[in-house]
């Protein structure tokens, strides 16, 4: 005589009346890339807007269609044209001297200055992380009164005065490199430097070919942000530039019409089209350096 056995069986378990079920994936990622073209189109609208009306012809100025209409290039000629007083070509060199310059020192020092905050212990080290936080925040405006008043007495407001445009926008970028690169290192596994020393490297080499390898991604994010500051600014562009070093802020903001009081607002458009392009160029060229500069200091693990 056999005896049967049966395997206990489970009922199914009941959602309870209060438990929220979970969103789906799917409708989860239709929100997230909802949400992702919503912010772009806010984001890229500005600028979609300018290049349609550079393209405009003079008389249709302020027509309203979301499209180009009346296309003509002659606004990107009245930009380059110096026959009006305009002298946008030179600002653009102008721009580029003085972008690449600032961009220069506050990464040689702002490099320096950030690896001894993040690898070395002393007194007083979050204080000086304190003061240039601070420095990055002052008010530019603050500024220019005593500004113009030491480059009056030194004679830098005349003639190829670069420096008085170099030496203020130092003075904003380097704050911004320092900490930021400060942040970047400070993520960094020390370990790889003491290995390098232990196989006989000096602190030098093992900075040159350890760290600054490892910090590209950092370095690239740091060097984009100061060059973009520095080619943005205006406030003090515009009280200490002469007509032979003004940058492209400047030169943008001082555009004549054919008539007087006349706003040439195509021309503008299509100088700050020009100007915004390389920027947009050199994100693209250099968004995977820039994203995970931006994300590196950001794990720790």
């Amino acid at each position: 005589m056999t005896t049967q056995t049966t395997a206990p069986t489970t009922a199914p378990r009941e959602t309870p009346m209060g438990e929220l079920r979970q969103p789906s994936t799917g409708w989860k990622t239709t929100r997230q890339y909802l949400g992702l073209v919503l912010i772009i189109i806010w984001g890229l609208a500005p600028f979609y807007w300018m290049i349609v009306t550079s393209f405009r012809q003079v008389g249709f100025t302020f027509d309203t269609s979301p499209w180009p209409t009346h296309v003509t290039m002659d606004n990107y000629k009245t930009a380059f044209s110096t026959g009006r007083g305009n002298h946008f070509g030179q600002a653009l060199v102008n721009s580029v001297i003085i972008g690449v310059l600032v961009t220069t020192v506050a990464m040689l020092v702002g490099v320096f200055a950030a690896y001894a905050l993040a690898r070395l212990q002393f007194p007083g080290k979050y204080l000086v992380l304190g003061f240039i936080l601070g420095a990055s925040m002052f008010p530019g405006v603050a500024l220019v009164s005593p500004l113009f008043s030491l480059f009056s007495s030194i004679h830098w407001l005349s003639g190829y005065n670069y420096q008085a445009l170099i030496i203020p926008d130092i003075s904003f970028a380097l704050p911004l490199t320092v900490y930021t690169l400060t942040a970047f290192f400070s993520e960094m596994p020390w370990e790889l430097e003491e290995s390098a020393r232990i196989d006989g490297c000096t602190p030098g080499q093992a900075f040159r070919r350890i760290m600054l390898p490892l910090a590209a991604p950092g370095l690239f994010t740091t060097a984009i942000l100061a060059f973009i500051s520095s080619w943005n600014e205006y406030l003090l562009s515009q009280q200490f530039a002469t007509s032979k070093t003004q940058p492209v802020t400047v030169a943008i903001a001082q555009f004549t019409g054919a008539q007087p009081h006349q706003e040439p607002y195509t021309a503008i458009m299509a100088a700050g089209t020009i100007v915004t392009v390389p920027l947009i160029i050199m994100v693209l060229v250099f968004q995977r350096a820039i994203v995970s500069g931006l994300t590196a200091g950001g794990v720790k693990g």
